[in-house]
């Protein structure tokens, strides 16, 4: 019998898989938008960000078609890792970290104030989606039974 705190359970529980899929997708799209319209070459640690936040577009939408709600066991590595590279990115960014690595050279979409949205530039953008995402994945999850 299902009561009615199971039942606002999975219902937060689908909305938080539901806002993290809308989230990662529009990152994803985004990226995409960047890369093959606007023709912006990403750096490395962009691309980095992309391996992970890409898969992760994919995989919540199929979790949340299929109201997976063990989705978490297998975003969140990929939230994390793609979050902690975000991080890295936004504190070479901002001059935070010694710049003995410079993946982002003239030329290339990050470094440049006309790649900003909402005047936040690429690697806090990116930093932002995947700290929501895993705030979101551990929000909705539910208990085993």
């Amino acid at each position: 019998m299902t009561t009615t705190i199971d039942k606002s359970a999975d219902s937060i529980g689908w909305f938080c898989m539901f806002a993290a899929w809308l989230i990662t997708l529009a990152a994803t799209l985004g990226a995409i938008y960047i890369g093959e319209i606007l023709g912006q070459t990403p750096c490395q640690l962009c691309w980095y960000q992309r391996i992970a936040m890409f898969p992760l577009a994919l995989i919540l939408g199929i979790a949340f078609l299929r109201n997976d709600g063990d989705v978490g066991h297998y975003a969140l590595p990929l939230a994390l890792s793609g979050g902690g590279v975000a991080l890295w990115h936004s504190l070479l960014y901002v001059g935070w970290l010694p710049t003995a690595v410079e993946p982002c050279r003239a030329g290339v979409s990050c470094t440049g104030a006309e790649m900003t949205f909402l005047g936040l530039p690429l690697p806090m953008l990116s930093l932002g989606a995947f700290s929501a995402t895993v705030v979101l994945l551990l929000a909705g999850r539910r208990k085993s039974q």
